[in-house]
């Protein structure tokens, strides 16, 4: 794992993100109603997207948005999306990538990273709970809203 690093997603790597497997049950949490919604309003000018080589094989994808003029707090920094491919799930991949974002966000100004997710079993909560997140509130619709504070 000594070679994991975090780049820019290009049209070198959109193929390889978009073919990462996932586990059994796992893509019913990939985009919960909210994200959807919000989907339709962001600003590519704030939007992160990188991907996660390991020895240059992409074995994740991690998607956020930093926009504090944002109209719903939790969407001012906030984690969109974190794929790990399935045979990479479980090696620090998506702690690495987790962190590469944290460090994205204090760079920025930004105190926190929010997330959003469907509680459910098989579902993302242990491993947001794992890497620091810790649930704060609900969206109107039911999903979890977690952050992670940073120090400044």
């Amino acid at each position: 794992m000594s070679e994991l690093q975090v780049v820019e997603l290009s049209a070198a790597t959109i193929v390889a993100v978009n073919n990462l497997s996932l586990k059994p049950g796992q893509e019913q949490f990939l985009a919960p109603v909210s994200y959807g919604i919000a989907a339709t309003v962001i600003n590519p000018k704030t939007s992160w997207q990188r991907v996660v080589l390991d020895r240059n094989e992409v074995v994740g994808f991690v998607s956020a948005n930093f926009d504090p003029e944002a109209p719903e707090e939790h969407f001012r920094s906030v984690l969109w999306r974190i794929n790990v491919d399935a045979d990479d799930q479980g090696r620090g991949v998506g702690r690495f990538a987790v962190e590469a974002l944290v460090e994205e966000a204090r760079k920025r100004g930004f105190d926190h990273v929010d997330v959003i997710y469907e509680a459910g079993e098989g579902g993302p909560e242990a491993f947001f709970n794992r890497v620091g997140f810790s649930p704060v509130g609900e969206t109107e619709y039911g999903e979890v809203i977690a952050e992670i504070r940073i120090d400044s």
